[in-house]
């Protein structure tokens, strides 16, 4: 598996974050959903990693800076073909590193607190996130699970 820096400008990257945003709005009410747009993945503030194998997508996630110290995971995303491949996982992981080597001290997130969204609670816990309260401009919301992880 290849990671790497994305630019937002490939087809089947524009096409796997459409998908993800669709199914944010699928699953939670519009204010709950905090998924970025393109527009909100291009800010200055966040860097963008896909995984490849070869010429097909896997997955993709991205980290938002908060502050010197604090970051956000944002946009994490397997292809459905790759599913089960230990995508999440290994994108998790180049994250924790990436926020790390940038010297910050806390990675948070935000995902949803149904159903659907228990594979990705499950992938936070395991990987050593906690409950937390809301952070940054988020606000207490029935429909979001606050995690955090010290680094």
């Amino acid at each position: 598996m290849r990671i790497e820096v994305d630019d937002l400008t490939r087809p089947a990257v524009v096409g796997l974050l459409a998908e993800h945003l669709a199914d944010m709005h699928a699953t939670s009410p519009a204010c709950s959903v905090h998924a970025l747009d393109l527009t909100g993945l291009r800010d200055p503030a966040v860097t963008v990693w896909t995984a490849w194998d070869g010429d097909t997508l896997l997955g993709c996630a991205a980290l938002k800076r908060l502050s010197a110290d604090h970051g956000e995971v944002k946009s994490m995303r397997t292809a459905s073909a790759a599913r089960g491949r230990g995508v999440g996982a290994t994108l998790l992981a180049h994250l924790l590193a990436e926020a790390r080597r940038r010297g910050w001290t806390r990675l948070s997130l935000e995902t949803g607190s149904q159903d659907a969204f228990g594979p990705a609670r499950r992938l936070y816990l395991r990987h050593g996130f906690e409950p937390c309260p809301p952070f940054a401009d988020y606000t207490d919301d029935p429909n979001s699970t606050y995690l955090n992880r010290l680094l």
